[in-house]
């Protein structure tokens, strides 16, 4: 999720912490709670600094180590520790089951979107991503902010809270009935699909879908109950060449390869600086007609690596600026 409906569900939760009873009757212990509950929501995410680095280290880390088994485990203890010296006297054992639920559910929440999480590192550094809602979804962040207005209008926090998770529980299991029906009739279309993609946008009856069939690869819009394929691409391997051979070696390209599930790929040769362009496009996250999630490398006629780049750039000006600025440095 954004880092918004992290710290609204941090509050929240320390809402809900309310009902705890010996919370309830320690407003010491309560402001702990709420200190934790809120650095508990938002610490897996602390690894977005290494986007101060560069696209290919943050491609490989997010969500990663920090969302992992031991990390769930670790972050309440660091939080709670903290808090302790400045708060002497406090109930950390409860302070500390509160701030675990917070990250548990950090990340339990972030495994539904299209991105995922590796939550189950170090056993497995697979990719965990149901698909089934946004990275912002507004029904999920604007339930938190009526809760607060209900809090600061005098209402029970707990008994508030624990009314809306239910209700976002509901919500939940409504969001993977619907992308169970997407899949239904994603297959109707494609009776051969292999592998079934759904990337839910902001719009609760618009997903994009990337599918893999044997030959194919096929990138469809599902709007309510109409489906569109967009285009459909040719499923060809990667094939073992010396300039493919020499494009895998670099970071930004290794990046994307260790992120991307479904991907096409172009090798063009480039006259003007006489070398080639490797390009990888994720098929995954089409928006007004263009791919916004790509890898390129561009090397020299002896296959050298001049300039690559990774991430998101939505035109090919930009793209060609952000190459020429990897290039310079």
């Amino acid at each position: 999720m954004d880092t918004g409906t992290h710290i609204v569900m941090g509050i929240g939760l320390g809402g809900l912490a309310t009902l705890d009873p010996v919370i309830a009757q320690d407003p010491l212990t309560t402001q702990v709670v709420l200190i934790g509950t809120i650095i508990g929501s938002n610490a897996p995410d602390f690894d977005t600094i290494l986007k101060l680095k560069n696209n290919a280290v943050y491609l490989r880390n997010h969500r990663g180590i920090t969302h992992s088994i031991p990390a769930v485990v670790l972050w309440p203890l660091l939080i709670v520790g903290g808090l302790e010296l400045f708060f002497p006297g406090a109930n950390m054992l409860h302070a500390w089951l509160w701030t675990f639920l917070s990250v548990f559910l950090h990340v339990f929440v972030d495994i539904f979107n299209s991105y995922g999480t590796q939550a189950l590192h170090p056993f497995s550094k697979k990719w965990i991503a149901h698909g089934m809602i946004n990275i912002f979804d507004p029904f999920i962040f604007f339930a938190h902010i009526v809760g607060f207005i209900l809090w600061y209008q005098g209402f029970d926090p707990g008994y508030t809270f624990l009314t809306i998770y239910i209700v976002l529980i509901g919500y939940y299991i409504w969001r993977y009935l619907a992308k169970r029906q997407t899949i239904k009739m994603v297959k109707e279309e494609v009776p051969d699909a292999t592998k079934v993609i759904v990337c839910p946008t902001i719009r609760w009856g618009q997903k994009h879908v990337a599918v893999m069939s044997p030959g194919q690869f096929h990138v469809i819009e599902v709007k309510h109950e109409k489906l569109t394929i967009h285009d459909e691409y040719e499923r060809k391997p990667v094939p073992k060449n010396p300039i493919i051979d020499e494009a895998v070696k670099d970071s930004n390209l290794a990046a994307f390869l260790s992120f991307s599930p479904v991907y096409r790929w172009e090798v063009e040769e480039d006259k003007e600086e006489n070398g080639y362009e490797v390009r990888f496009i994720d098929l995954r996250y089409r928006s007004k007609g263009h791919y916004p999630f790509v890898a390129v490398v561009k090397l020299d006629e002896e296959l050298n690596i001049t300039s690559s780049f990774t991430g998101w750039v939505y035109s090919e000006k930009t793209l060609r600026r952000k190459l020429d600025v990897a290039t310079t440095n």
